[in-house]
């Protein structure tokens, strides 16, 4: 994951390792010419490193100021908040084209720039300019639903979320039983393999796959509900799933 910190630019491993100059490194901080080992013979050059003076952000009634995200929704029913992902309930809905971002709202989609503003249901939103040097993890971290860190707990039959200042999230029966299976591989699995372990007495490979899917359904509606990250459970669309860590995340095992 490249990382924004303290106006750095920063590459952090989600998962095995990374190598600078041979030497195993917890992150690095991408400069030109720096040359990354990210597997045995498999190495990236950095060439070159370009930073903006600001970043857009928002604020608003009620909403703190903050940095977008690439892909984030803006909800009006109670405070005004703003989540990381796409949210059809959402109010708006906004993403970054590479060159800047577009916002949808009330069914008109277009362009917005620092000092534009939005009315969502009364409540007013203002885009923003951000300096670099106030864009590191602390902004990041008011978004709350998107980069709080979290400790998942695995019993197996239950598995709890916790996030700081909030109440835990509890997933109980096969939901708890497919996150337990993903904490215990640690790492991609395919679809049979974790349908088969999950659902070893039933012989049709079409019937587990047509459970596993409506179980990811559910977990995903799940997260989404209960504000956390809807990519916590990742599939890559040709059959493998992974639980997706964050660098500030914790997994703890006791299944």
């Amino acid at each position: 994951m490249v990382s924004l910190r303290e106006g750095q630019l920063q590459l952090l491993p989600l998962r095995g390792g990374l190598a600078l100059n041979g030497e195993p490194v917890s992150h690095v901080v991408l400069r030109a010419g720096v040359v990354l080992e990210l597997a045995h013979g498999v190495a990236i050059e950095v060439a070159e490193v370009h930073l903006p003076i600001d970043v857009l952000g928002v604020e608003g009634d009620g909403l703190p100021r903050q940095m977008l995200p690439a892909v984030a929704s803006l909800l009006a029913e109670g405070r005004l908040r703003l989540v990381s992902g796409w949210r059809e309930d959402a109010a708006a809905q906004l993403w970054t084209s590479g060159e800047g971002f577009r916002v949808r709202a009330g069914g008109t989609t277009l362009s917005v720039a620092a000092g534009h503003t939005l009315d969502l249901s009364g409540k007013r939103v203002s885009f923003v300019a951000i300096p670099l040097g106030e864009a590191g993890p602390r902004t990041t971290r008011r978004l709350g639903d998107f980069a709080d860190p979290l400790v998942l707990t695995s019993r197996f039959d239950t598995v709890h979320i916790h996030r700081q200042g909030r109440a835990p999230v509890i997933f109980s029966g096969m939901q708890a039983r497919l996150f337990s299976e993903l904490v215990a591989v640690n790492g991609p699995v395919g679809w049979g393999a974790i349908s088969q372990e999950m659902w070893s007495d039933e012989d049709d490979a079409s019937v587990r796959r047509g459970r596993l899917d409506a179980l990811l359904l559910r977990i995903r509606r799940r997260l989404r509900a209960t504000g956390l990250r809807a990519d916590l459970v990742r599939t890559d669309g040709a059959g493998t799933l992974e639980l997706v860590r964050y660098p500030h995340d914790t997994i703890e095992d006791f299944s």
